[in-house]
């Protein structure tokens, strides 16, 4: 099965479709989503709207669980909760609805999803070899897909303790087949690795490959979407850098 995996779109409309639309040209079976649908961004309907009718899996991440007040702010930074507090205004409530059932971790095809982490659904930013080994200590699956650090990586031990960890530009691949993997898609809607596109993972589990994938998209469109609603200037400039 080919599979398009996507994550931390943060209520960038324009990103997620340009990435819907490009995962539907290479013809993947299925979208998965590996959390925070909202957040930041100027669309959360519309955010989760797409996540509802194109998703196969939808995974809640962080901002998703604030919104729906199953978590509180207190760890948010100050434009986080800001924006946190502006979609919980905005949200209808068929959408507030749906995040609420949705867990941050999960099982498919034997493959472990994670908002953040294996030993942290939730918050464990694993961006080092160090965390990534302990992550793949107690991981239970061979490979397991993780977001939250909006930063496109791959972790993989072959054998022994040694943990090999890697940022993975735009057509980067990686043969899966052996080993033990942590694959990180990066962002759709706020990458943080110094390109603005919008980042997801082609997974191919019949060939055992993953390729990391970047989308054009309107840019400028969403960050004007972000001023307009009267979210803090920061959330629309830091677009145009990937940062």
């Amino acid at each position: 099965m080919r599979i398009a995996v996507l994550s931390d779109i943060h209520g960038n409309r324009h990103a997620f479709e340009a990435v819907l639309a490009d995962a539907h040209a290479e013809g993947v079976d299925e979208a998965w989503c590996l959390g925070d649908v909202v957040g930041y961004g100027a669309d959360p309907n519309a955010c989760v709207r797409l996540a509802r009718e194109h998703c196969a899996i939808c995974l809640a991440g962080n901002h998703d669980l604030v919104v729906t007040g199953v978590m509180p702010m207190d760890d948010f930074s100050r434009n986080a909760a800001v924006a946190a507090r502006w979609t919980q205004d905005e949200l209808e409530l068929d959408n507030v609805e749906f995040l609420r059932r949705l867990a941050p971790d999960g099982l498919e095809e034997d493959i472990g999803l994670y908002h953040a982490s294996p030993r942290d659904p939730v918050w464990e930013y694993v961006l080092s070899s160090l965390l990534a080994a302990r992550c793949l200590d107690v991981q239970e699956q061979r490979v397991a897909l993780i977001g939250h650090t909006h930063v496109a990586l791959s972790f993989c031990r072959e054998s022994g303790a040694s943990v090999d960890g890697q940022t993975r530009a735009a057509g980067a691949l990686a043969g899966i087949g052996t080993g033990k993997w942590l694959l990180n898609p990066g962002s759709v809607g706020q990458p943080r690795d110094a390109d603005p596109r919008a980042a997801w993972l082609l997974l191919d589990t019949t060939a055992w490959t993953a390729q990391w994938r970047r989308t054009e998209y309107d840019i400028e469109g969403a960050a004007a979407a972000i001023l307009a609603a009267g979210l803090p200037s920061s959330l629309a400039e830091r677009l145009q850098y990937g940062q």
